[in-house]
């Protein structure tokens, strides 16, 4: 039994495509909000979400036998909780367009490349960074509108981690469309920000940025992270996602910047695919860093030792690094001496 136990579960491995393409359909087509209200029929269902009843029954029944859905006696769908919090449109913890729009239609394509990426096979044609990528307005778009639904709650958990309440300038490297620094000066109403990141992507941030208000408060610096000039003097620096998407060799580099942009005292944060550093886990970190791998071949696979080691390397002291999304994403923190 022992043998035939590790098979299901090499199976379990190779059917995860199917199971992630069964959530990405469901989320195109509006499964979980139409399920939002209440245990819906099977006819009922098919008829809000426009697919054939025996096609809407076959999506249902791999979305019940992953969890996702539940169904009663009577034949009637539900959500599970976690669908209901995580995956309805407009949910409080909605994070369904990050899923279907970036994972699902950006990255899921990507992995056909990872066995030219592993062994540096790739063409000069293929993809090989976010600065040409988001080079297309349209790619920039899709990308960060998905990543600002995905990037809101870990900002939430970031606001109640670390304390920032004695900054006053906030350097977002790398921010996107806001999600944290929009979150972080809430949170703090001393606290301004200045956000670097690509043309096309800080032309949607600052529509971001005005519908919440901020526009004072928050101000973007149009350029590439890795090359532009970043302002000095500031009290925290935060890097989000940015590390796993880099190469390799510009991270020692980003860190003794930031030592010298920050004041005696300011704080440096890191946040991240960050997996443990006997290289055992997360799963779900570990998955992306492979994929980050197939679209930058050069992305170092972070693990939470040597971050540590390297953030002392630069400069800075009090180093911790601990989960933010458990399973799934780490924050380090690191104080420049006083």
């Amino acid at each position: 039994m022992p043998v035939l136990t590790e098979a299901e579960d090499i199976s379990d491995i190779a059917f995860a495509y199917m199971g992630s393409k069964a959530l990405f359909a469901a989320l195109e087509f509006g499964v979980f909000s139409a399920l939002s209200g209440g245990a819906v029929s099977l006819d009922e269902l098919s008829a809000q979400t426009g697919l054939p009843r025996e096609r809407c029954r076959t999506l249902m029944s791999a979305l019940t036998s992953l969890g996702l859905t539940t169904r009663d006696a009577a034949g009637r769908f539900a959500n599970s909780p976690a669908a209901e919090a995580f995956l309805v449109k407009g949910a409080k913890y909605d994070f369904g367009d990050y899923l279907r729009l970036q994972v699902g239609q950006q990255m899921y394509p990507l992995m056909d490349q990872i066995e030219k990426a592993l062994p540096g096979d790739l063409g000069a044609d293929e993809t090989a960074s976010y600065a040409q990528w988001f080079s297309d307005p349209e790619e920039a778009r899709l990308y960060s509108q998905s990543q600002h639904a995905g990037s809101l709650g870990p900002a939430r958990g970031l606001a109640r981690r670390v304390d920032l309440s004695q900054a006053r300038h906030l350097l977002d490297v790398g921010g996107g469309t806001g999600a944290f620094a929009i979150t972080l000066c809430k949170a703090f109403p001393q606290l301004k920000a200045t956000v670097i990141d690509f043309p096309n992507v800080a032309a949607l941030g600052e529509t971001y940025v005005a519908d919440a208000g901020l526009s004072d408060r928050i101000t973007y610096q149009h350029g590439n992270a890795l090359e532009a000039d970043w302002p000095s003097g500031v009290d925290a620096i935060l890097m989000s996602y940015l590390f796993s998407g880099v190469p390799d060799h510009t991270h020692e580099g980003l860190l003794t910047k930031a030592f010298d942009r920050l004041h005696p005292g300011g704080k440096v944060l890191i946040h991240d695919f960050i997996v443990d550093a006997d290289l055992s886990g997360p799963k779900n970190t570990a998955l992306w860093q492979l994929q980050h791998t197939a679209f930058t071949p050069e992305a170092r696979s972070l693990d939470d030792a040597w971050l540590a080691q390297a953030l002392g390397r630069a400069g800075f002291d009090a180093v911790e690094v601990a989960p933010l999304i458990p399973g799934m994403t780490k924050l380090a923190v690191g104080v420049k001496p006083a």
